[in-house]
């Protein structure tokens, strides 16, 4: 019978690090000192442009890279010393389904029940269980190089599944979907929420993480650059947004280093606020005095696309007020 650690956290790492490369010139450090604490059940969300290191971290976690220094456990097991029990009570979705397409739906999910350990006849009550719940049924007989993007997805989760794991890695598990396809995936995400699992999903859909996630946590770089509730995050750049449609280039470019927000070719520049009338009326009388170069604004309630491009050190780029200098 597997052994549970109930009391401790589903993943917890602590310093982690890692690096690729010889020689201190050429040496590309991925991780720099990462820090997590990931409750049970729930859905944990890690944010980041590419090449935050999202995906190494995932690797780490799930013992398919071993860390340069720093710790991790998952499920109470050490992803070095437990490497074996770690890796029997995860599951990992990558970025591209990882099915047989020469196979149907069934028996690639009866192979994968027989390499877990189940018999035949447990295999093929696994595999129909899973069918049912993935909304595959229909289409377990056919091969898989028919299905769509969407039903590989599903599959590939399925498959991932059978030994019904406790933590369930899923490195951006939506890309390349189209949109129902991915309303469909964030239900069995809801789903597998809800049963108990863990579920740590990457992804740069922040939409995505919004809806899905307790927690989340922005990466940038390398390194954690916050954490908390979506509504903790928004709050801490900004309880809301005041939009301004500036006159003119120059008035965009004098004002473009305070703005969360940039839209170059509306000439539109969003500035935190905390939404308060005297503050907005604050703003507006420090920033155009003369009113003459607020051609119109909009208060609205900011949302993770500020938190990302405002944490992720990307709000002051060159590339809007270079265009903004052609408008």
């Amino acid at each position: 019978m597997r052994q549970r650690h109930d009391d401790q956290p589903a993943v917890e790492a602590i310093g982690l690090h890692k690096s690729y490369g010889k020689g201190r010139g050429s040496r590309l450090h991925v991780l720099r000192g990462i820090d997590l604490r990931v409750p049970r059940a729930g859905v944990f969300a890690l944010l980041g442009p590419n090449g935050a290191g999202k995906t190494t971290a995932v690797r780490v976690l799930a013992t398919l890279t071993e860390a340069d220094a720093g710790t991790a456990r998952v499920a109470g097991y050490d992803v070095v010393a437990d490497r074996r029990r770690v890796r029997g009570v995860i599951s990992l979705t990558g970025q591209f389904a990882a099915v047989d397409e020469k196979q149907t739906g069934a028996e690639n999910l009866r192979m994968t029940a027989r390499l877990s350990g189940l018999s035949r006849a447990a295999a093929r009550r696994r595999a129909g269980e899973l069918l049912d719940r993935f909304d595959l049924a229909d289409a377990a007989g056919r091969l898989v190089r028919t299905y769509s993007g969407g039903m590989r997805r599903r599959l590939d989760l399925a498959a991932g599944l059978v030994g019904e794991p406790e933590v369930v890695f899923l490195d951006e598990p939506t890309t390349g979907l189209d949109p129902r396809s991915r309303q469909e995936l964030w239900q069995v995400v809801r789903d597998l929420s809800a049963r108990g699992a863990t579920v740590f999903l990457t992804t740069q859909y922040l939409e995505e993480a919004d809806l899905l996630a307790d927690r989340i946590a922005v990466m940038d770089a390398g390194r954690l650059v916050a954490e908390g509730t979506a509504d903790e995050l928004k709050s801490r750049i900004a309880g809301h947004r005041l939009d301004l449609v500036l006159t003119s280039p120059a008035a965009y470019l004098r004002l473009a280093s305070r703005a969360v927000h940039h839209a170059p070719d509306a000439l539109t520049l969003g500035l935190p606020t905390d939404g308060t009338a005297a503050h907005v009326r604050r703003l507006l009388d420090e920033i155009d005095p003369d009113r003459t170069e607020v051609a119109r604004f909009t208060v609205r309630g900011a949302t993770l696309d500020d938190v990302f491009l405002t944490l992720t050190g990307r709000t002051r780029a060159p590339r809007p007020a270079e265009r903004a200098a052609h408008v």
